[in-house]
């Protein structure tokens, strides 16, 4: 209360309280602050993937087709987190599609097989690292990776052919240090570890994030663990598809397409066996390649190529006519470059081997340099990211089970 000039008193409104309307603005201002923010928008493709698993949970059928739906039954409540971790266990055998009742044109529409390989794609995504390394939609890691080979494969040829006089680069170089003549070993050197660690280390990382993510809270010894994880990665269970095999073209099922796998992956290990030896010949025997045809190196890396181009071949050949109702179309693009990689790989090693003594050699080094380039700098970026994030979930799964026992 306040007195007018003529004395009168006068009843101020909490409004015109200096010191209420000061008060009053901060606590409204703490009930703001205090208030949650408002809940972010679901996202349709998680939202998906819930419902379908949560059908899948409730039917139970396919639990003998792989490890996937076993898990599933595992995490009820089905987290984010938990559809990206059962998105990466599943191996795409498709069994499930061809057993499954509910599957369209039925009204629940379940599609297992293509769902999962979308979500499979958003999970390399939102693990990559850095964050954003693959884009801000699905699919641009692969787009990325596609044009980085691209520019490796012609790129590295292209800048020998500017570099190296015609008279070296189309000459016929024999023995020892033939292949330094066109391209100088520190250079190639350089190139290669360069290109391999700027794949390898984000390509690690991102696996790390994504286990933290999937593997916190399961308990268990990680290092008892971890070699049965390594060796069902290799082994492949789930692509036997419950004992059959995977039926791709359409509900016959076939163990190819496993085979297939284990057959490139032997052929993988053949190769980094013969660049290591190659590597212990000339830093620790001081022996400069070319190497004999019977060297280990050679015969290593031969044997590593034909299986490389055989299996690489084989899963192309097993995708195309393929039934596109369970494939998620816009995931193929990393697969077939991914595989065309290998086979540029492979391919172009042995013609070297076969054309390493003609005037041809320069070339054919440049362009074998460029693609092994192109597939390390792209390890991060295009399929051989499921390598190390599909071992994550196998470890939680082996995990999971021991805990169940």
């Amino acid at each position: 209360m306040v007195a007018l000039p003529d004395g009168r008193p006068q009843v101020m409104s909490p409004s015109s309280d200096p010191h209420r309307s000061a008060s009053s603005v901060s606590r409204r201002h703490d009930r703001r602050a205090a208030a949650p923010p408002p809940p972010r928008p679901e996202d349709p493709l998680l939202t998906e993937a819930r419902r379908a698993l949560t059908l899948c949970n409730v039917c139970a059928y396919c639990t003998g087709y792989c490890e996937t739906f076993r898990s599933a039954r595992r995490c009820p409540s089905l987290h984010d987190v938990d559809l990206y971790y059962l998105a990466v266990l599943c191996h795409n055998c498709r069994s499930c599609w061809y057993a499954c009742q509910y599957a369209p044109p039925h009204v629940f529409a379940i599609n297992i097989p293509a769902l999962m390989a979308r979500v499979r794609q958003r999970a390399y995504r939102v693990y990559a690292f850095p964050p954003g390394a693959c884009g801000t939609r699905d699919g641009q890691g692969g787009v990325m990776a596609v044009l980085i080979a691209l520019l490796c494969v012609v790129g590295v040829p292209l800048m020998t052919w500017i570099s190296v006089p015609p008279e070296i680069l189309y000459e016929t170089h024999q023995g020892p240090g033939a292949f330094y003549r066109i391209i100088p070993l520190d250079k190639m050197t350089a190139l290669g570890v360069t290109a391999l660690a700027f794949g390898t280390l984000p390509l690690l990382a991102s696996a790390l994030r994504f286990w933290r993510a999937i593997g916190g809270r399961v308990r268990g010894p990680r290092l008892k663990a971890l070699p049965v994880a390594v060796v069902e990665a290799f082994t492949l269970p789930s692509l036997k598809g419950g004992g059959p095999g995977c039926p791709d073209h359409d509900a016959t099922a076939s163990g190819s397409r496993r085979r297939l796998h284990q057959i490139l992956v032997a052929g993988v290990g053949l190769c980094l066996l013969s660049t290591a030896s190659a590597s212990a010949f000339h830093h620790l025997f001081g022996w400069v390649a070319p190497y004999h045809w019977f060297s280990l190196p050679v015969v290593s890396g031969t044997a590593g190529g034909v299986l490389i181009l055989v299996g690489a071949l084989g899963l192309l050949w097993r995708k195309k006519g393929a039934d596109p109702r369970p494939t998620a179309l816009e995931t193929l693009r990393d697969d077939t470059a991914f595989l065309g990689l290998l086979i540029a790989v492979a391919g172009s090693g042995l013609a070297l081997l076969l054309a390493r003594e003609t005037g041809a050699m320069g070339l054919l080094l440049a362009f074998h340099l460029g693609s092994v380039v192109g597939l390390f700098l792209t390890l991060a970026l295009g399929k051989f990211r499921h390598a190390p994030f599909r071992l994550a979930a196998l470890l939680r799964s082996v995990l999971e089970r021991r805990h169940e026992r």
